[in-house]
């Protein structure tokens, strides 16, 4: 059932909302695992790295409401629901208890690298259906690719 009707077609919505829905789910777990190696992060670069995780999660967490609420619009109901994203998400999974500074920014650079990777199918799959999606995945990749840089720089 959708409530909320669209002008895409329905093959167009579908393959849309299948792009969504796979970006809310690399996004609200990214922000996840950025905030759980926030809170375990050990080492000399303790600060930068805190300081810079905690601006992953706040971008994340934006662009995940961006997405899933233009999922709604086009009448593809979001789900960000925990057993969703577990079931759902390409990020490795981050082991629990203290991590060591350089080995967040390394599990960072490789859950960034794995998410850019994904929305650049989602962009190139959107471009036809949907160019007002596909320009949303545009500038949320810009954003994690911002980030990616940012801690591919610290790890050296």
């Amino acid at each position: 059932m959708s409530v909320v009707k669209s002008t895409l077609s329905d093959e167009g919505r579908g393959i849309v909302g299948h792009a969504l829905q796979g970006a809310l789910v690399d996004l609200v777990d990214l922000s996840l695992v950025a905030k759980q190696v926030h809170w375990n992060v050990v080492g000399p670069r303790f600060r930068s790295v805190h300081l810079q995780l905690d601006d992953v999660v706040a971008s994340a967490r934006a662009h995940a409401d961006t997405v899933a609420e233009r999922a709604s619009a086009i009448g593809v109901p979001p789900d960000g629901r925990a057993a969703t994203v577990a079931k759902t998400s390409g990020i490795r999974e981050i082991g629990d208890g203290w991590i060591k500074d350089g080995e967040v920014v390394r599990a960072m650079v490789e859950a960034l690298s794995a998410v850019i990777g994904r929305m650049r199918e989602r962009i190139v799959a959107t471009a036809d259906p949907d160019p007002v999606s596909q320009d949303i995945l545009i500038g949320l990749t810009g954003d994690l690719e911002k980030h990616h840089w940012m801690f591919q720089a610290e790890a050296h």
